[in-house]
C-alpha cells in the first residue's frame, strides 16, 4: 500500500466517514482553475463516502450571478475570497461554514516551448500579436493579471493584444490551441508532476499581485445537505490538501 493509499484511509477515519453510509448527492459549483484537482478529490471522496460529486465548472463572477438568481448549487468553490464573502452577507451561504482551500498561483505560459523566458521577459519585448487573460471583471485571475501588467508598467503598451476569456478555462484553450500566442493562465493548468508539463512558462512573481486566496462555502440551498458538509470536511482533510499542493497552490 503506498503513502497515498493510507493517507486515504487515514483522512476517512478522521472524517468518520462510512462506506455503508446511505449515498446522497451534492451540486458544487467550482473556479476554473480548480478543475483538474477538484476531479481527484472527487473521485477519493465519493470512493470513501459513496456519495456523489456533481461539479459544475466556470467562471467565479458568473458562479456569483447565477447563484443570486437561484442556481442549485450546495457548494461553491470560488476563485476569490470577496465573491464568497458578499453571498454570506447577503445570507447566500451558510454562516461558519467559509474557509481558504487554496492560494493560487498565476503563470505565463505559452505552448510554444520556446516562446516565454524564465524571467517573463517577453513582455517587454512584446514582439507577439495576442496575449491571452481571463476576464478581470469575472476572473480573479484575469484581475491577477492585469495587476501584473500594471505594476509592471506594461498594460498600456499590450492592451492591443489582449483576448480576453470568459473564465480562466477559456483562456487557457486560447493558448494552448494557439489563438494566443501566449497567456496569463493557472499554474494549476500548466502543472503535471511538479514540472511544466508542456510550452514554456514564467511563475509570477507573488509580489506582483494580491494572493488569490480561493474561498469555499456551503450555500444556503445547502444547508441541510449532510454531503456538502462531508465535502468540505474532506477538502480540509490531508488527503486532499496533498492533491491540492500537487498541482501547485499553497495552502
Amino acid at each position: 500500500m503506498n503513502n497515498i493509499s493510507r493517507g486515504l484511509i487515514a483522512g476517512m477515519l478522521s472524517l468518520g466517514l462510512s462506506f455503508a453510509a446511505q449515498a446522497d448527492e451534492v451540486q458544487v459549483a467550482v473556479a476554473a482553475n480548480f478543475i483538474a484537482p477538484m476531479k481527484v478529490i472527487a473521485a477519493d471522496f465519493e470512493k470513501a463516502t459513496g456519495h456523489k460529486v456533481v461539479a459544475t465548472f466556470g467562471a467565479t463572477g458568473k458562479f456569483y450571478a447565477q447563484i443570486t438568481n437561484g442556481a442549485p448549487f450546495d457548494v461553491f468553490l470560488a476563485a476569490d475570497d470577496e465573491t464568497p464573502a458578499k453571498l454570506e452577507k447577503k445570507n447566500g451561504s451558510v454562516a461558519g461554514s467559509r474557509f481558504t482551500y487554496a492560494i493560487g498561483k498565476l503563470v505565463l505560459w505559452s505552448a510554444k516551448p520556446d516562446m516565454v523566458d524564465a524571467k517573463g521577459e517577453v513582455l517587454k519585448k512584446a514582439s507577439f500579436k495576442h496575449i491571452a487573460m481571463a476576464n478581470p471583471k469575472l476572473a480573479p485571475y484575469g484581475a491577477a493579471a492585469v495587476e501584473t501588467m500594471t505594476r509592471l508598467g506594461l498594460l498600456e503598451k499590450l492592451q492591443p493584444k489582449f483576448v480576453q476569456g470568459d473564465s480562466i478555462g477559456q483562456t487557457f484553450a486560447f493558448v494552448s490551441t494557439g489563438n494566443a500566442e501566449l497567456g496569463f493562465v493557472a499554474l494549476s493548468q500548466v502543472l503535471e508532476g511538479g514540472k511544466i508539463k508542456s510550452g514554456s512558462a514564467w511563475i509570477v512573481p507573488a509580489n506582483l499581485y494580491n494572493p488569490i486566496r480561493q474561498d469555499a462555502v456551503i450555500l444556503t440551498k445547502g444547508k441541510n445537505n449532510k454531503t456538502a458538509s462531508a465535502l468540505l470536511d474532506y477538502l480540509k482533510s490531508e488527503p486532499a490538501k496533498a492533491v491540492i499542493r500537487s498541482f501547485g497552490y499553497d495552502l
